[in-house]
């Protein structure tokens, strides 16, 4: 293991707006975007990768405007080594309080051969292009070497030497396919350390992807052997299986700094919203026996366990769930509460709302209170997360009514409203009762698609809990994917609110697609 002197900070690069993004079916909106980067700010992230600015006009919006929020974090564009790709990022970073480049190029013989169709020689000269070009606008560019764990180590070498004598000031060694194993990946940092010029004035940052379980094992090894900088995201999602899941790396560090002697930035205390509202967001569910922050992280069912627990609560937890922000739900708020309390509720809980949102949002909450007895934070956070979504609203929901008895066809009316006023009712009769409101809504918008994931979570406790349902719907024979989420104390309500907000989704994006075509 390679030793330094004293106490090492490791610095966070998030890319669960990018990377995390990139999971199967996760779509998410500009509003959304900006959430889970203001929380990564709070939690104390030193790079938010907010995505790829030259994949599309709305990606670079998205990454401008939350360049533009935040001013504690260094804000990252990707960008493939191609000079319209990088002056792209530089349109939508220019605002930035601190701004980063990452661009990347492939390096593995498979790559070069099947993707690049390059040589080895014409690597070099792409990649060097590539960062002479972002210096003369970023100060710090980072250079990642796709699939670099498979790429031959002293070609590598060579790549690394070029980029770093180039003006990168940062080189990543991705594990892009999820293939190596610790003790390999650690070499190549060694190796990076031992044989490249000027290395010691270069950040090495590591990016492990999950395929073979291993990307925080991966990470920490990269770490043990000089990396400074670890990219990974919040519950670990994104391509495929996944990548190392951030929470796990920063309390592996936190709660081993007697044998790794490093730390990070990060604000532990913020783990766990920041947790509930990745899963929230992009639909993807932390399993509950999730390291960190699974529901059953800190839960304790033998009986032995528990008599340890009550004796003696190290004997079979050594992370305390206070050190990751995890404790007792508060009841607080009720239908006698005033707008200032809900106002200074909202701030507590990490949410800086406009005039206009904040009163719509009162009454919203108002409505719940009428419906449910105990209004709890987490009421309050799925309240706000579910108005989240900035796609125009081409059908609202106006009503439903079902007729169901277990002798029955379940029947299902449905009232929407459109964008431009007019109101539209059809009826349809289904195999239950959330397929006979989806169907109603089929013929009701015209539209057809198809039901690809729903799922029911329940948000809160008691017989009124609020219930969230997600959907993924797609269309063109999955050319288009979409998901959509709905909250209400009535199940059937929240499964009518997020297909047709899905709905919505698909109905912009095919209009956005349809603009593209145009121009």
């Amino acid at each position: 293991m390679w030793r330094c002197q004293g106490m090492r900070t490791i610095e966070i690069f998030d890319t669960t707006l990018r990377d995390g993004e990139q999971s199967p079916g996760v779509n998410l909106s500009t509003n959304e975007k900006m959430e889970i980067a203001l929380q990564l700010e709070r939690l104390g992230v030193n790079r938010i990768e907010a995505g790829f600015a030259a994949a599309s006009p709305g990606d670079l919006q998205s990454i401008r405007n939350i360049a533009k929020r935040v001013k504690n974090s260094t804000i990252v564009s990707l960008s493939r080594a191609r000079l319209q790709d990088i002056d792209k990022a530089w349109e939508a970073l220019r605002d930035a309080e601190s701004a980063c480049l990452h661009t990347f190029l492939a390096t593995s013989p498979i790559h070069r051969k099947y993707k690049l169709n390059m040589t080895k020689e014409q690597v070099i000269e792409n990649a060097v292009a590539a960062v002479k070009h972002a210096k003369k606008y970023f100060d710090l560019v980072e250079f990642s070497c796709e699939d670099g764990s498979r790429t031959e180590l002293p070609y590598l070498i060579e790549v690394v030497q070029a980029v770093v004598d180039a003006g990168a000031r940062i080189v990543n060694i991705p594990d892009t396919v999820g293939y190596t194993t610790p003790a390999e990946y650690g070499n190549i940092f060694t190796q990076l350390r031992n044989h490249v010029r000027g290395i010691e004035n270069v950040k090495l940052s590591c990016h492990c992807h999950d395929d073979l379980g291993m990307a925080v094992a991966n990470t920490l090894a990269a770490i043990e052997a000089g990396a400074t900088q670890v990219e990974g995201t919040i519950n670990g999602i994104g391509e495929r299986a996944g990548n190392a899941a951030l929470e796990e790396v920063a309390l592996a560090l936190d709660t081993r700094k007697d044998f790794y002697q490093a730390t990070t930035d990060l604000k532990l205390e913020e783990i766990a919203r920041t947790s509930k509202l990745v899963s929230r967001l992009t639909g993807m569910f932390v399993p509950g026996n999730k390291a960190v922050v699974g529901a059953n992280a800190f839960a304790h069912q033998s009986g032995i366990h528990q008599d340890g627990m009550l004796k003696e609560s190290s004997t079979y937890e050594i992370i305390r769930p206070e050190r990751v922000g995890v404790k007792a739900t508060r009841l607080v708020l009720g239908k006698l509460s005033g707008r200032a309390a809900f106002k200074d509720k909202l701030v507590e809980l990490g949410y800086q709302l406009g005039q206009e949102e904040l009163n719509e949002a009162f009454a919203r909450f108002k409505d719940l209170c009428d419906r449910k007895k105990d209004v709890s934070d987490e009421d309050i956070v799925a309240l706000i997360d579910s108005k989240l979504v900035d796609v125009p609203e081409a059908y609202i929901l106006e009503n439903i009514q079902l007729s169901y008895g277990n002798n029955s066809v379940p029947t299902a009316s449905v009232r929407v409203r459109t964008a431009g006023g007019e109101i539209l009712e059809e009826a349809a009769c289904g195999n239950g009762s959330v397929d006979s409101i989806y169907k109603a809504i089929d013929r009701v918008t015209n539209e057809e698609v198809v039901l690809e994931d729903y799922k029911i979570v329940s948000i809160t406790h008691g017989k009124d809990a609020l219930g969230e349902v997600y959907v993924r719907l797609s269309q063109e024979d999955g050319k288009r994917t979409v998901q959509g989420r709905g909250v209400s104390t009535d199940i059937l309500e929240a499964s009518a609110k997020a297909y047709l907000r899905a709905l919505n989704k698909l109905i912009a994006r095919r209009s956005d697609a349809v603009e593209e075509v145009v121009m």
